[in-house]
């Protein structure tokens, strides 16, 4: 998405990869063919994604045993304690998007299908430090979801969600 509330880049010092070594050796650990790996599809592109998703389109390493189930939910939580991820619980899903190199963003979150649309807004940001400084609040970060229905979801003849649960019997 282009325009006024598109997000702006960025600059690192360093990598992800390269970073999520850095992090590693900080704590007596290595960055091992498996964790690399991860990282570079985690990193190939930019989406929200759950471990499930993640597993799914890394099933062929998994299947040739050059990555293992479990090293991909730890590398997950390691690339949390590293600042790179940011996770977040929608629709009772533990989202994953990226932290690292990525500006403070907030999201319109579709009830629906479960998209994410990410925007930046400086009035939103203002705001806050407005309140902030009302009740003499030191801010670390914000997150902000805005949730209801996208475009495609509120095509005539799509109803939502919660009326496409099969009925009850009884």
């Amino acid at each position: 998405m282009g325009g006024r509330y598109a997000l702006r880049s960025v600059r690192v010092a360093l990598p992800p990869l390269e970073r999520f070594a850095e992090f590693l050796r900080t704590r007596g650990k290595r960055l091992t063919m498996q964790r690399r790996l991860i990282v570079e599809h985690v990193f190939s592109h930019h989406d929200h994604f759950d471990a499930e998703e993640l597993l799914e389109h890394l099933q062929e390493l998994i299947a040739r045993r050059k990555v293992s189930r479990p090293t991909v939910y730890r590398t997950l939580a390691e690339l949390g304690e590293a600042g790179l991820l940011k996770k977040m619980t929608l629709g009772g899903r533990n989202i994953y998007e990226h932290d690292y190199g990525y500006p403070q963003h907030d999201h319109l979150y579709c009830q629906n299908c479960n998209r994410l649309i990410e925007f930046q807004s400086q009035e939103i940001a203002r705001l806050c430090a407005q309140v902030a400084r009302e009740y003499d609040f030191e801010i670390a970060s914000h997150r902000l979801f805005v949730t209801g229905r996208c475009a495609e979801c509120r095509r005539p003849g799509l109803l939502p969600s919660s009326e496409l649960r099969p009925a009850e019997d009884g």
